[in-house]
Protein backbone atom coordinates (compact mmCIF):
# COMPACT_ATOMS: atom_id res chain seq x y z
CA UNK A 1 0.00 0.00 0.00
CA UNK A 2 1.40 3.29 -0.87
CA UNK A 3 2.32 5.92 1.74
CA UNK A 4 2.01 9.26 1.05
CA UNK A 5 2.55 12.42 3.20
CA UNK A 6 0.58 15.61 2.49
CA UNK A 7 1.75 18.86 4.07
CA UNK A 8 -1.07 21.49 4.58
CA UNK A 9 -4.41 20.54 5.37
CA UNK A 10 -6.19 23.63 3.72
CA UNK A 11 -8.67 23.06 0.70
CA UNK A 12 -6.76 21.77 -1.70
CA UNK A 13 -4.24 19.92 0.49
CA UNK A 14 -7.40 18.37 1.98
CA UNK A 15 -8.76 17.59 -1.33
CA UNK A 16 -6.07 15.66 -2.71
CA UNK A 17 -5.63 13.82 0.53
CA UNK A 18 -8.85 12.68 0.03
CA UNK A 19 -8.31 11.33 -3.82
CA UNK A 20 -5.32 9.17 -2.65
CA UNK A 21 -7.08 7.86 -0.07
CA UNK A 22 -10.03 6.96 -2.27
CA UNK A 23 -7.32 5.12 -4.47
CA UNK A 24 -6.25 3.40 -1.55
CA UNK A 25 -2.97 4.67 -0.34
CA UNK A 26 -2.79 5.47 3.03
CA UNK A 27 -2.12 9.28 3.59
CA UNK A 28 -0.60 10.85 6.99
CA UNK A 29 -2.02 14.61 6.55
CA UNK A 30 0.21 17.45 8.37
CA UNK A 31 -2.51 20.06 10.02
CA UNK A 32 -0.81 23.25 11.85
CA UNK A 33 -3.53 23.52 14.77
CA UNK A 34 -3.92 20.42 17.16
CA UNK A 35 -7.86 21.44 16.82
CA UNK A 36 -8.03 20.86 13.06
CA UNK A 37 -5.90 17.19 13.86
CA UNK A 38 -8.39 16.11 16.37
CA UNK A 39 -11.32 17.17 13.62
CA UNK A 40 -10.10 15.25 10.73
CA UNK A 41 -9.10 12.30 12.93
CA UNK A 42 -12.25 11.89 15.35
CA UNK A 43 -15.17 13.63 12.79
CA UNK A 44 -13.90 12.93 9.91
CA UNK A 45 -14.41 16.16 8.93
CA UNK A 46 -12.67 20.38 7.62
CA UNK A 47 -15.45 22.28 8.48
CA UNK A 48 -13.38 25.39 7.75
CA UNK A 49 -12.50 24.55 4.11
CA UNK A 50 -14.30 22.16 2.73
CA UNK A 51 -17.73 21.42 4.67
CA UNK A 52 -19.47 19.60 2.97
CA UNK A 53 -16.51 16.62 2.21
CA UNK A 54 -16.38 13.52 4.36
CA UNK A 55 -13.18 12.75 4.81
CA UNK A 56 -11.82 9.08 3.67
CA UNK A 57 -10.62 6.55 6.73
CA UNK A 58 -7.33 6.26 5.25
CA UNK A 59 -6.34 9.66 6.34
CA UNK A 60 -4.06 9.89 9.54
CA UNK A 61 -3.69 14.04 10.77
CA UNK A 62 -1.48 14.95 12.63
CA UNK A 63 0.53 18.26 14.07
CA UNK A 64 3.86 16.54 13.99
CA UNK A 65 6.05 16.84 10.80
CA UNK A 66 8.55 13.79 11.96
CA UNK A 67 5.45 11.61 12.27
CA UNK A 68 4.00 12.66 8.72
CA UNK A 69 7.41 12.19 7.15
CA UNK A 70 8.56 9.56 8.85
CA UNK A 71 9.36 6.84 5.94
CA UNK A 72 7.73 8.80 3.63
CA UNK A 73 9.46 8.26 -0.30
CA UNK A 74 6.17 10.57 -1.90
CA UNK A 75 5.57 13.95 -0.63
CA UNK A 76 3.34 16.43 -1.45
CA UNK A 77 3.41 20.26 -0.22
CA UNK A 78 0.33 22.01 -0.14
CA UNK A 79 0.65 25.39 1.76
CA UNK A 80 0.17 28.97 1.78
CA UNK A 81 2.96 30.62 -0.14
CA UNK A 82 2.82 32.88 3.03
CA UNK A 83 3.81 29.95 4.94
CA UNK A 84 6.23 27.61 1.88
CA UNK A 85 9.81 28.46 3.50
CA UNK A 86 9.26 27.87 7.00
CA UNK A 87 7.59 24.65 6.14
CA UNK A 88 10.23 23.17 3.72
CA UNK A 89 12.67 24.59 6.54
CA UNK A 90 11.27 22.75 9.45
CA UNK A 91 10.77 19.30 6.91
CA UNK A 92 14.21 19.12 5.86
CA UNK A 93 15.41 17.44 9.49
CA UNK A 94 13.07 14.47 9.12
CA UNK A 95 13.15 14.09 4.61
CA UNK A 96 13.77 10.86 3.49
CA UNK A 97 17.04 11.28 1.09
CA UNK A 98 14.80 9.32 -1.21
CA UNK A 99 11.66 11.71 -1.02
CA UNK A 100 10.38 12.46 -3.84
CA UNK A 101 8.92 15.89 -3.34
CA UNK A 102 6.05 18.05 -5.24
CA UNK A 103 4.63 21.22 -4.09
CA UNK A 104 0.94 21.86 -5.32
CA UNK A 105 1.30 26.01 -4.06
CA UNK A 106 0.59 28.71 -6.45
CA UNK A 107 2.69 31.87 -5.67
CA UNK A 108 5.87 33.43 -4.79
CA UNK A 109 8.20 33.66 -1.85
CA UNK A 110 7.54 37.44 -1.65
CA UNK A 111 10.76 38.31 0.07
CA UNK A 112 13.00 36.93 -2.68
CA UNK A 113 10.78 36.90 -6.13
CA UNK A 114 12.01 32.96 -6.23
CA UNK A 115 9.69 30.92 -7.46
CA UNK A 116 8.66 27.98 -4.83
CA UNK A 117 10.47 25.28 -6.64
CA UNK A 118 13.61 27.57 -5.90
CA UNK A 119 13.01 27.92 -2.52
CA UNK A 120 13.03 24.32 -2.02
CA UNK A 121 16.14 23.90 -3.68
CA UNK A 122 17.49 26.39 -1.44
CA UNK A 123 16.19 25.54 1.75
CA UNK A 124 17.00 21.51 1.19
CA UNK A 125 20.43 21.46 -0.42
CA UNK A 126 21.31 18.06 0.26
CA UNK A 127 18.67 17.09 -1.46
CA UNK A 128 18.87 15.94 -5.53
CA UNK A 129 16.32 18.68 -7.13
CA UNK A 130 15.81 16.05 -9.59
CA UNK A 131 13.68 14.54 -7.32
CA UNK A 132 11.14 17.48 -7.13
CA UNK A 133 8.44 18.28 -9.18
CA UNK A 134 5.64 20.70 -9.25
CA UNK A 135 1.63 19.99 -9.06
CA UNK A 136 -0.50 22.80 -11.33
CA UNK A 137 -3.31 23.10 -13.66
CA UNK A 138 -7.20 24.30 -13.12
CA UNK A 139 -8.45 22.61 -10.06
CA UNK A 140 -10.78 23.96 -7.28
CA UNK A 141 -10.38 22.28 -4.64
CA UNK A 142 -14.19 21.88 -4.00
CA UNK A 143 -14.94 20.70 -7.39
CA UNK A 144 -11.77 18.08 -6.95
CA UNK A 145 -13.77 16.86 -3.46
CA UNK A 146 -16.85 16.55 -5.13
CA UNK A 147 -15.11 14.10 -7.65
CA UNK A 148 -15.80 16.12 -10.53
CA UNK A 149 -13.50 15.57 -13.18
CA UNK A 150 -10.16 17.31 -13.10
CA UNK A 151 -6.76 17.70 -14.67
CA UNK A 152 -3.28 18.55 -13.75
CA UNK A 153 0.22 18.82 -14.47
CA UNK A 154 3.40 17.11 -12.69
CA UNK A 155 6.23 18.87 -13.74
CA UNK A 156 9.86 17.87 -13.46
CA UNK A 157 13.36 18.12 -14.50
CA UNK A 158 13.13 14.43 -14.61
CA UNK A 159 10.81 12.48 -16.13
CA UNK A 160 10.85 9.69 -14.13
CA UNK A 161 9.88 12.15 -11.03
CA UNK A 162 7.25 13.34 -13.06
CA UNK A 163 5.96 10.17 -14.09
CA UNK A 164 6.04 9.07 -10.49
CA UNK A 165 3.52 11.68 -9.22
CA UNK A 166 1.53 11.03 -12.33
CA UNK A 167 1.12 7.80 -11.50
CA UNK A 168 0.86 8.18 -7.77
CA UNK A 169 -2.46 10.85 -8.32
CA UNK A 170 -4.44 9.01 -11.95
CA UNK A 171 -7.43 8.35 -10.08
CA UNK A 172 -11.50 8.18 -12.68
CA UNK A 173 -11.27 12.07 -11.33
CA UNK A 174 -8.33 12.86 -11.51
CA UNK A 175 -6.31 13.12 -14.93
CA UNK A 176 -2.15 14.17 -14.83
CA UNK A 177 0.13 15.58 -17.61
CA UNK A 178 3.59 15.74 -17.25
CA UNK A 179 5.55 18.41 -18.22
CA UNK A 180 9.43 19.05 -18.40
CA UNK A 181 8.95 23.10 -17.98
CA UNK A 182 8.93 23.72 -14.48
CA UNK A 183 9.49 27.14 -14.60
CA UNK A 184 6.57 27.72 -17.27
CA UNK A 185 4.38 25.70 -15.02
CA UNK A 186 5.21 27.58 -11.64
CA UNK A 187 4.69 30.70 -13.14
CA UNK A 188 1.23 29.99 -14.79
CA UNK A 189 0.19 29.04 -11.83
CA UNK A 190 1.18 32.29 -10.08
CA UNK A 191 0.04 34.79 -12.29
CA UNK A 192 -3.05 33.70 -13.13
CA UNK A 193 -3.73 34.47 -9.61
CA UNK A 194 -3.74 38.47 -10.35
CA UNK A 195 -5.09 38.38 -13.92
CA UNK A 196 -8.22 36.52 -11.76
CA UNK A 197 -8.18 39.65 -9.18
CA UNK A 198 -8.68 41.73 -12.35
CA UNK A 199 -11.43 39.52 -14.17
CA UNK A 200 -13.21 39.83 -10.68
CA UNK A 201 -12.94 43.51 -10.47
CA UNK A 202 -14.25 44.23 -13.52
CA UNK A 203 -17.38 41.93 -12.76
CA UNK A 204 -17.55 44.19 -9.65
CA UNK A 205 -17.74 47.66 -11.62
CA UNK A 206 -20.66 46.04 -13.81
CA UNK A 207 -18.44 45.44 -17.09
CA UNK A 208 -19.85 43.08 -19.52
CA UNK A 209 -17.93 39.65 -21.63
CA UNK A 210 -16.19 42.00 -23.98
CA UNK A 211 -13.95 43.39 -20.78
CA UNK A 212 -13.44 40.39 -19.24
CA UNK A 213 -12.75 38.61 -22.08
CA UNK A 214 -10.24 41.44 -23.31
CA UNK A 215 -8.78 41.12 -19.62
CA UNK A 216 -8.24 37.49 -19.85
CA UNK A 217 -6.44 37.66 -23.19
CA UNK A 218 -4.14 40.64 -22.79
CA UNK A 219 -3.21 38.78 -18.85
CA UNK A 220 -2.10 35.96 -20.65
CA UNK A 221 -0.02 38.04 -23.25
CA UNK A 222 2.06 39.10 -20.18
CA UNK A 223 2.26 36.05 -18.01
CA UNK A 224 4.02 34.66 -21.61
CA UNK A 225 6.09 37.43 -21.44
CA UNK A 226 7.10 37.32 -18.05
CA UNK A 227 7.79 33.52 -18.42
CA UNK A 228 9.59 33.36 -21.90
CA UNK A 229 12.29 35.91 -20.31
CA UNK A 230 13.01 33.78 -17.21
CA UNK A 231 12.85 30.99 -19.58
CA UNK A 232 9.58 29.03 -19.74
CA UNK A 233 8.36 27.79 -22.74
CA UNK A 234 5.88 29.83 -24.66
CA UNK A 235 3.75 26.75 -25.39
CA UNK A 236 3.21 25.74 -21.75
CA UNK A 237 0.72 28.92 -21.26
CA UNK A 238 -1.56 27.33 -23.90
CA UNK A 239 -1.61 24.82 -21.97
CA UNK A 240 -3.27 23.58 -18.77
CA UNK A 241 -1.33 25.38 -16.32
CA UNK A 242 -1.28 28.59 -18.35
CA UNK A 243 -4.57 28.99 -20.34
CA UNK A 244 -6.62 26.43 -18.73
CA UNK A 245 -5.69 27.96 -15.04
CA UNK A 246 -6.55 31.35 -15.92
CA UNK A 247 -9.85 30.17 -17.25
CA UNK A 248 -10.86 28.45 -14.50
CA UNK A 249 -9.96 31.10 -12.08
CA UNK A 250 -11.36 34.03 -13.74
CA UNK A 251 -14.38 32.73 -14.30
CA UNK A 252 -16.03 30.74 -11.31
CA UNK A 253 -16.97 31.94 -7.95
CA UNK A 254 -15.34 28.99 -6.50
CA UNK A 255 -11.94 30.94 -6.77
CA UNK A 256 -11.11 33.37 -3.51
CA UNK A 257 -9.20 35.53 -6.19
CA UNK A 258 -11.99 36.36 -8.43
CA UNK A 259 -13.95 37.03 -5.47
CA UNK A 260 -11.89 39.09 -3.71
CA UNK A 261 -11.12 41.48 -7.10
CA UNK A 262 -15.38 41.29 -6.83
CA UNK A 263 -15.35 42.63 -3.67
CA UNK A 264 -12.98 45.83 -4.71
CA UNK A 265 -15.08 46.29 -7.90
CA UNK A 266 -17.55 47.40 -5.39
CA UNK A 267 -16.17 49.53 -3.40
CA UNK A 268 -14.54 47.98 -0.18
CA UNK A 269 -10.75 48.26 0.77
CA UNK A 270 -8.24 45.30 0.26
CA UNK A 271 -8.30 44.99 4.59
CA UNK A 272 -12.48 44.51 4.07
CA UNK A 273 -11.90 42.34 1.40
CA UNK A 274 -9.65 39.97 2.71
CA UNK A 275 -11.26 39.79 6.44
CA UNK A 276 -14.74 39.18 4.96
CA UNK A 277 -12.37 36.15 2.52
CA UNK A 278 -11.21 34.85 5.48
CA UNK A 279 -8.43 32.85 3.94
CA UNK A 280 -5.52 33.39 1.87
CA UNK A 281 -5.55 35.19 -1.41
CA UNK A 282 -2.71 34.28 -3.54
CA UNK A 283 -3.28 36.56 -6.14
CA UNK A 284 -2.64 39.80 -3.38
CA UNK A 285 0.99 38.05 -2.59
CA UNK A 286 1.97 36.92 -5.81
CA UNK A 287 0.80 40.63 -7.79
CA UNK A 288 3.49 42.93 -5.50
CA UNK A 289 5.87 39.66 -5.95
CA UNK A 290 5.68 39.61 -10.17
CA UNK A 291 5.48 43.61 -10.33
CA UNK A 292 8.83 43.61 -8.96
CA UNK A 293 10.16 40.78 -10.75
CA UNK A 294 9.20 42.45 -14.02
CA UNK A 295 10.93 45.78 -13.06
CA UNK A 296 13.94 44.19 -12.40
CA UNK A 297 13.88 41.88 -15.90
CA UNK A 298 12.45 45.42 -17.78
CA UNK A 299 9.02 43.14 -18.78
CA UNK A 300 6.12 45.54 -19.54
CA UNK A 301 3.21 44.11 -17.87
CA UNK A 302 0.53 46.80 -17.48
CA UNK A 303 -2.42 44.75 -15.97
CA UNK A 304 -0.27 43.57 -13.32
CA UNK A 305 0.86 47.20 -12.61
CA UNK A 306 -2.87 48.33 -12.28
CA UNK A 307 -4.04 45.57 -9.88
CA UNK A 308 -0.99 46.81 -7.72
CA UNK A 309 -1.57 50.30 -8.23
CA UNK A 310 -5.23 49.71 -7.10
CA UNK A 311 -4.38 47.40 -4.06
CA UNK A 312 -1.59 49.15 -2.28
CA UNK A 313 -1.42 52.86 -3.47
CA UNK A 314 -5.19 53.21 -3.44
CA UNK A 315 -5.71 53.85 -7.01
CA UNK A 316 -9.79 53.77 -7.77
CA UNK A 317 -10.34 51.03 -10.23
CA UNK A 318 -12.52 52.90 -12.84
CA UNK A 319 -9.10 55.34 -12.87
CA UNK A 320 -6.61 52.60 -13.39
CA UNK A 321 -9.13 50.86 -16.25
CA UNK A 322 -9.12 54.02 -17.87
CA UNK A 323 -5.33 54.46 -17.78
CA UNK A 324 -5.09 50.66 -19.15
CA UNK A 325 -7.58 51.59 -21.96
CA UNK A 326 -5.63 55.07 -22.66
CA UNK A 327 -2.30 53.31 -23.39
CA UNK A 328 -0.47 53.72 -26.66
CA UNK A 329 -1.62 52.14 -29.85
CA UNK A 330 0.32 48.79 -30.49
CA UNK A 331 0.06 46.22 -33.04
CA UNK A 332 -1.33 43.27 -31.39
CA UNK A 333 1.31 40.92 -31.79
CA UNK A 334 3.90 43.17 -31.52
CA UNK A 335 6.29 40.67 -29.26
CA UNK A 336 5.87 37.58 -31.63
CA UNK A 337 5.94 40.46 -34.42
CA UNK A 338 9.55 41.16 -33.80
CA UNK A 339 10.84 37.44 -34.59
CA UNK A 340 8.70 35.59 -37.27
CA UNK A 341 7.10 37.12 -40.20
CA UNK A 342 3.39 38.95 -39.57
CA UNK A 343 3.80 41.88 -41.42
CA UNK A 344 1.48 43.91 -43.46
CA UNK A 345 1.58 43.24 -47.27
CA UNK A 346 0.76 47.18 -47.79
Amino acid sequence: MTQVAVIGAGSFGTALANVLADKGCTVDLYARREELVREINEQRTNERYLPELRLNPGIRASSSLADVLSEKELVLIVTPSSAFRETVRAMRPYLSPNALVAHATKGFDVETGQRLSEVMEEELSDHDPNRFAVISGPSHAEEVSRGLPTTLVAASRSQATAESFQDLMMHTCLRIYTNPDVIGTELGGALKNIIALGAGISDGLGYGDNSKAALMTRGLTEIARLGIELGASQMTFAGLTGLGDLIATCTSKHSRNWRAGYALGQGKSLDEVLEEIGMVVEGVRAAKAAYAIAQKHGVDMPITKAINQMLFDGKPPSEAVGELMGRRRIHEMEEVAEHVSMKWDA
